[in-house]
């Protein structure tokens, strides 16, 4: 499994910083190169890879600076509008960081060229998915289409439980405050909610997530469930006959919510 540790940056985002053997490290999503820096000399570390998961600038606006700065690769969607990726990757490409593989899924949706990064072993998985799941919710739907974000939930739905879920934005305490009013009987909502508030009360990250976690508490992971079918028709006062109405309809209750 990869040591990775949070480098807060903007109002709420994470950039992942994966440690190899030695000062060798990896940045996920850098939109901003300074608080990268101050990270890597204050520590004594060496940048030597860029990933990234979408070309919107908040995980992209520092790569310039890092590059010009390390001369480094920059691995991303080979469908990217950004243009400093010099690694181009599409779905069941390969990344071998320190010794360890990232598989490459496409999971468009919030961006039509999102893709996320999955190690896997047979002792634990880590996946890192910029905008598309969050801590009990999932990304807007911007680019692509809300039957691409299904798909998208459908893929992580299937990863392994203990899987460890790194997104890039503290999003954590509005998301939940959503899940418990789709679903204000469940308990794992509410034991969450406290541990999560108890986090970002002492300035600590709420992330990452395991996937066991998020089938029990984000909605956007629960569309086939009884509770949220029922509260989304009430919602929406329509009936919903399939589970992308119901994604659907959830997602722009979020939107507004």
């Amino acid at each position: 499994m990869f040591n990775v540790k949070p480098i807060s940056a903007f109002e709420d985002n994470y950039i992942w910083l994966i440690q190899g053997a030695g000062s060798e490290v990896a940045v996920v999503d850098p939109g901003d190169a300074q608080v990268v820096i101050r990270e890597l000399e204050k520590n004594a570390k060496k940048l030597t890879a860029i990933l990234i998961t979408h070309h919107h600038s908040d995980h992209t606006a520092g790569v310039d600076e890092l590059v010009d700065r390390y001369s480094v690769p920059v691995y991303g969607p080979k469908n990217c509008k950004f243009s400093a990726i010099s690694q181009p990757l599409a779905e069941g490409d390969q990344v071998t960081l320190f010794g360890k593989t990232l598989i490459v899924k496409a999971v468009p949706g919030h961006t039509l060229d999102h893709i996320s990064y999955l190690y896997s072993d047979r002792q634990s998985s880590q996946v890192f998915c910029g905008d598309t799941l969050f801590l009990a919710g999932c990304g807007r739907v911007f680019e692509g289409s809300m039957q691409q974000m299904l798909a998208a939930m459908d893929y992580f739905k299937k990863l392994p439980p203990a899987t460890r879920v790194y997104c890039t934005h503290e999003y954590s305490l509005s998301n939940l405050a959503f899940a418990q009013t789709v679903e204000p009987e469940n308990q794992h909502i509410a034991e969450k909610l406290i541990e999560c508030r108890a986090l970002r009360a002492a300035d600590k990250p709420t992330l990452p997530s395991v996937i066991a976690t998020e089938l029990l508490i984000n909605p956007f992971l629960r569309c086939d469930q009884l509770q949220v079918i029922k509260q989304v028709a009430s919602y929406a006062d329509c009936a919903v006959n399939s589970e992308l109405e119901v994604f659907s309809m959830l997602r722009n209750w979020k939107n507004v919510f």
